[in-house]
């Protein structure tokens, strides 16, 4: 029997009741409806359920996801989606943006000619293929460091690298060594322990934390910066399989099967609105506007808008936002994460959780602490791909490692959570500080062979070098 994971209403349900008593519904009453009824609980970490729902709880849960998604939010004035309400809340939004700021959401060009780019950012000298290319490997680095623990709880990742003592995590993750017993309580992540141990990494191996930047990419080669919210839909409806989509991709993959639009496609159904895809997707709008993180940030807000809401947005923009920033040759990751935080609406959860998670990682010398005091803070109201305590992961780790490459990504890797797509944000951050891709440890960057794998367009077996150089082209279009 197929179970198509993401998608199952009887699964959504779930998800759709911790998501609205997080973002200031009340769902008590809808909640009592769908127990009384025998409705199961959200699956933990996968996708779908193992057995099918009958016909009438299935029903039931379509009709309740959307009295849920009817629901006003308590939370609606500090936490808007629209860029311009965003922007108005935002007091020290940074200065000199361009069209991409003014102009936001999914007004596609057939509609009208958008108004000329008022001040184009001129690429700083320091924005350099060279640094582009260690910003790509940072991210692949980080990504595949992440895979074999990925869906792992915090003490089984521990556990893991302790058996081989590689606690404080420093390398890669490795099978040898590990006595049976912890192997059998811990298992690796089936899909990608064959790929991303030590011992059999040959290239890097396809993942939607590298096929995200790389169809970004491919966006701005085809509409510029100028890019519409539909034609990111467009370019996802012809080169990425639907297959290769998770959580709130996959819903507005969907959604956009269906018939709706965005930003609808964001909003129909979708309890994975607040989730961490939309970040996976920031880099390019970053690094294709160093010096100028607002206009970083109503790119990465153009793109999210097509699968994400609030601060699964406000991830994207902050994630953007801190690129453009390190993108100038800015050496301080301080510096990169207070400027990403300019762009956040200052009340909102995610600002407030990163916050939280950067003073933590400035009091306490141990990562683990810092990482326990994140855990008992979100783990028990926030699924371990929701957006608010991963990108608080993310800023910790950069924090604690004050921006060093291998610092950086392990700390964020051996916070658990999700450790690939959090590890490739803080390599990015990190690669893209570091400048050089002679700057990154070999034993990072050789097994990568500078060989991509993936399913999107022509990139499969594309190196990093080139992919760097096609993104450097695109810092000078508008």
């Amino acid at each position: 029997m197929l179970r198509l994971t993401w998608v199952q209403p009887e699964d959504l349900l779930g998800h759709e009741l911790r998501q609205a008593a997080q973002d200031g519904r009340e769902p008590k009453a809808i909640a009592a409806r769908w127990r009384a009824a025998g409705g199961p609980d959200a699956p933990l970490t996968t996708g779908a359920s193992p057995t099918r729902a009958s016909r009438y709880l299935r029903q039931l849960a379509e009709d309740l996801l959307d009295e849920l998604g009817d629901l006003p939010s308590t939370l609606a004035d500090d936490e808007p989606t629209d860029l311009e309400k965003i922007r108005s809340l935002c007091l020290e939004w940074p200065p000199s943006c361009g069209q991409s700021c003014r102009w936001g959401g999914t007004r596609p060009k057939e509609s009208g000619t958008p108004p000329a780019r008022a001040s184009v950012p001129t690429p700083t000298p320091a924005t350099t293929p060279r640094h582009l290319e260690s910003a790509w490997l940072g991210r692949a680095v980080g990504c595949l460091l992440g895979k074999p623990v990925e869906k792992l709880p915090l003490e089984a990742i521990r556990q893991l690298a302790r058996s081989t003592g590689n606690w404080p995590l420093s390398t890669w993750f490795t099978e040898r060594g590990v006595p049976e017993e912890v192997l059998q309580k811990h298992p690796w992540n089936r899909r990608s322990a064959k790929t991303s141990l030590a011992e059999n990494i040959d290239g890097m191996p396809e993942d939607d934390d590298l096929n995200y930047p790389l169809l970004n990419l491919l966006v701005l080669r085809r509409h510029g910066k100028s890019f519409t919210t539909t034609d990111v839909a467009r370019t996802w409806l012809d080169e990425l399989p639907a297959g290769r989509t998770f959580t709130a991709e996959r819903i507005a993959y969907r959604n956009l099967l269906t018939g709706l639009e965005p930003p609808h496609t964001a909003r129909h159904r979708n309890p994975f609105r607040e989730w961490i895809g939309a970040l996976i997707r920031a880099d390019v709008h970053g690094w294709t506007n160093p010096g100028d993180p607002a206009a970083a940030a109503a790119q990465a807000h153009r793109d999210a808008t097509l699968t994400h809401t609030a601060n699964g947005v406000y991830a994207a923009m902050f994630t953007a936002a801190t690129i453009a920033q390190a993108a100038t040759g800015e050496h301080d990751v301080h510096t990169c994460l207070r400027t990403g935080l300019t762009v956040v609406p200052p009340r909102s959860r995610l600002a407030r959780a990163v916050h939280h998670a950067i003073e933590l990682a400035r009091e306490h010398d141990d990562f683990d602490t810092v990482v326990d005091e994140l855990h008992a803070t979100h783990a028990a109201t926030h699924h371990w791909v929701h957006a608010v305590p991963n990108t608080a992961l993310i800023a910790a780790a950069l924090t604690h490692a004050n921006g060093d490459f291998s610092g950086s990504i392990c700390r964020a890797v051996s916070g658990g959570w999700d450790t690939d797509s959090n590890g490739a944000t803080a390599g990015s951050i990190a690669g893209l500080l570091a400048e050089d891709p002679a700057a990154l440890p070999d034993r990072w960057t050789a097994p990568l062979k500078n060989r991509l794998s993936t399913s999107v367009g022509d990139f499969n077996g594309i190196g990093f070098d080139t992919l760097a150089h096609l993104t450097h082209r695109e810092t000078h279009r508008s």
